[in-house]
């Protein structure tokens, strides 16, 4: 029989409200000390536009600071085993759920910053007023695939809320709130998304005026 015991079980409450009250006070932080990267805003965007993408940017920091969590979560349990035999049975479970709401939340801020991955083979060889219609034109597919996704993340979140489904794990944490995440990052996505139509149809239009002129 093994000689480890079980040492201190972090509260659903206090996972959860870590996760949502610790990243705002680093980001109040930064703001404060001003150290905080400033949002990509187009010069000539709309009111609305640069709403859009203040919400991208500010929730894909929000998240990035999630890491933190897992880099001192992780750091407990290896002192707390390694040093004290007593090996947790949340903090596995906790970072994993972390890193893929993470995951999930993150979408816009890629969007809005151009990390996502994409075949530039014909794209890049186009001008800038073709790469603009283009990503119009393609931008109909993205919006299908995000409303499918918004209506089948909350098909999840509504089913795991009305359950209050939980892990199977020994921890029992609720899943209600990851799939709550799901459904949020895809409206995220949706509004980026929006942005990034709004900035395309600007760029076409620019182009076209200054070929017309010239």
């Amino acid at each position: 029989m093994s000689s480890e015991s079980i040492g201190f079980v972090l509260p659903h409450w206090v996972y959860w409200g870590w996760l949502a009250v610790v990243p705002l006070v680093l980001l109040l932080i930064g703001k404060q000390q001003d150290v905080l990267p400033a949002v990509p805003y187009d010069a000539s965007a709309g009111g609305f536009e640069r709403m859009l993408d203040w919400i991208s940017d500010r929730t894909g920091l929000f998240v990035a600071l999630w890491s933190v969590s897992a880099v001192l979560a992780y750091s407990y349990e290896v002192a707390a085993r390694y040093l004290f035999n007593m090996p947790t049975i949340w903090v596995h479970e906790a970072s994993f759920l972390l890193f893929g709401m993470q995951y999930m939340m993150a979408g816009a801020y890629g969007l809005l910053h151009g990390s996502h991955v994409r075949v530039d083979v014909l794209y890049t060889k186009l001008s800038a007023r073709k790469q603009a219609a283009f990503s119009v034109v393609t931008s109909v597919f993205f919006f299908i695939f995000i409303l499918a996704m918004i209506t089948t993340s909350y098909r999840f979140f509504s089913g795991s809320l009305s359950m209050d489904e939980r892990s199977v794990e020994t921890w029992q944490i609720q899943y209600w709130p990851v799939k709550g995440f799901m459904l949020l990052g895809a409206v995220l996505l949706f509004m980026a998304g929006t942005s990034r139509l709004i900035k395309d149809i600007r760029i076409y239009e620019t182009q076209l005026k200054s070929e017309v002129a010239a």
